[in-house]
């Protein structure tokens, strides 16, 4: 435990990517099993004790810890664990006690119930110094925001034992924690683990954004970027799994989808929801959203809202690896490929008829339909490789639509951001000349911007609700979005996707901010 809490305290305080890179990998090498497979179980995300939540950290604070002093601190801190870390009582003979190793601390955390997790937290914590007691509850309740993604830790762990991060990619979700046999593998003990029959990730090919960028058409086909998420389709023929663009099985969610998909091979495309008044066709991504994360799906929620996939891609026909293949290739073989499957849950994606980058440009500002969110670009003799690779794939998106809000409520972010007020919901008005939520965005600003509201925050209060603020609203901030839709669970009746602060208006009387009305016109 001793070394695990060593990690995430040099972790936060290390902004190098390299340096991160550096103290994950130099951990796992020296780290014993196993404890190094749990470790990186909790850096990507892999790891989750169903009856320990945040809950269990503050029912056990609550009795050892005077509630207004804890609620103070905390409000100070900005983060529980860290706050219950350092204001939980010392135990004079701490050093008397033997340190639980992390498998201990497993083994214990997966078999307790939620009633007794307070208690087992509790007499973890009278046995560990400050650093470790922040390291056991981050790794208990998940959440490390130690500035590490999943990426980011397999690449350290292919540094540590001189393997590709792609084919760590490829044999991770076939794996599950503490992953011995990835150990043995990295160290030599043992050969790649065996996937033979069994329906894994692929890592995605992905695009970079266009830019300013004019691509030759004669090079490059042009394809929709549709708004639902985009996924893998993995089948042997016996099992078939659907995993998200980081690697997440999904296939609890959907299905009807995996069940429709009776092939054996790999596909790529995009997940999405029929549209109830668009003839069949793809509706918004809220519509998609009503599904996704969800571990068990009724009948009515598959029959409210059906899945389709549009297919972009195929990485293997039966046992074909096809992605050394040029896309031209594989578009071929797709095109083959889908007229096998279910009509009613797969199609494929059509290719853009553009005469040339100006045409294309016209096709592209021409629509702002629901389900579409851009344009794709893919050299045509690409083949299909893992990541961003530079000249081969292009995202272009729409421009964004943009609307004047006024600030009503701010919260303290996470990690780095914990001091400051940096998570800020806004409004519009309606016709009677009440503020409506229509929003809450958390990026889009610089530092010194995020500074300078905070400050507003701070000097503009008017009311709390425990960690939330409610603020003058004098604010005024330009937020930009992908799409606007209706929303039963918002008072004013819509969501955005993706809202970002585009510009700090201060030049614009909050009176003057939009209208709910002005939102809902924009609504696909």
């Amino acid at each position: 435990m001793h070394a695990f809490s060593n990690l995430l305290d040099n972790l936060i305080y290390t902004r190098s990517r390299n340096g991160k890179l550096r103290l994950i990998s130099d951990y796992l090498k020296k780290a014993s099993d196993p404890d190094r497979g749990w470790v990186l179980a909790a850096l990507t995300g892999d790891l989750d004790f169903p009856n320990v939540k945040a809950s269990a950290m503050r029912n056990m604070a609550m009795e050892r810890v005077d509630e207004t002093l804890f609620k103070l601190s905390r409000d100070f801190v900005g983060d529980t664990a860290e706050t219950i870390a350092l204001i939980w009582p010392d135990i004079k003979d701490v050093e008397a006690f033997d340190t639980p190793s992390i498998g201990e601390i497993v083994d214990e955390l997966a078999a307790v119930s939620r009633s007794d997790a307070p208690k087992l937290l509790s007499n973890f914590m009278d046995r560990m110094t400050p650093n470790e007691r922040y390291a056991l509850l981050k790794f208990a309740t998940g959440g490390m925001r130690v500035g590490v993604s999943a990426r980011l830790a397999k690449t350290a762990l292919g540094q540590a034992f001189d393997l590709a991060v792609e084919d760590i990619e490829e044999v991770w979700h076939a794996l599950t924690p503490p992953y011995s046999e990835l150990f043995a593998w990295g160290e030599g003990n043992a050969e790649r683990p065996d996937l033979d029959g069994v329906a894994f990730f692929r890592p995605f090919m992905l695009a970079h954004p266009l830019e300013d960028k004019i691509v030759d058409m004669t090079d490059y086909a042009a394809e929709w970027k549709w708004d639902g998420i985009r996924i893998q389709i993995a089948g042997t023929g016996h099992e078939t799994k659907l995993f998200s663009r980081g690697g997440d099985d999904i296939t609890a969610a959907f299905p009807d989808i995996a069940n429709a998909f009776q092939s054996t091979g790999v596909v790529d495309g995009e997940l999405l929801v029929r549209g109830e008044f668009q003839g069949g066709e793809a509706a918004s991504f809220n519509a998609l959203q009503q599904r996704l994360g969800r571990k068990k799906v009724s009948a009515k929620m598959l029959n409210d809202y059906p899945a389709f996939v549009r297919l972009y891609d195929i990485l293997f026909n039966g046992d074909i690896d096809l992605r050394e293949q040029s896309w031209t290739y594989r578009r071929k073989e797709l095109e083959k490929f889908v007229p096998l499957l279910d009509i009613e849950r797969f199609d494929i994606s059509s290719i853009l008829e553009a005469r040339d980058f100006n045409h294309l440009t016209e096709l592209r500002e021409g629509t702002r339909d629901a389900a579409i969110e851009g344009v794709m670009l893919k050299r045509r003799d690409s083949a299909y490789l893992s990541g961003r690779k530079t000249g081969l794939w292009y995202k272009w998106k729409r421009d964004p639509l943009v609307a004047d809000c006024v600030m009503m409520y701010a919260q303290r972010g996470s990690g780095k951001r914990s001091s400051f007020y940096s998570d800020y919901t806004f409004g519009c008005w309606t016709e009677d000349g009440e503020l409506y939520p229509v929003g809450k965005a958390y990026s889009g600003f610089t530092n010194e911007e995020l500074k300078m509201l905070d400050r507003f925050v701070r000097k503009n209060t008017i009311n709390r609700f425990g960690p939330v603020r409610e603020v003058e609203k004098t604010m005024v901030l330009e937020v930009a979005f992908d799409s606007i839709h209706q929303s039963k669970r918002h008072k004013s009746g819509l969501a955005m996707r993706f809202p970002r602060i585009s510009r700090i208006r201060t030049d614009k009387p909050a009176a003057e901010a939009d209208q709910v009305a002005t939102l809902k016109k924009m609504v696909t």
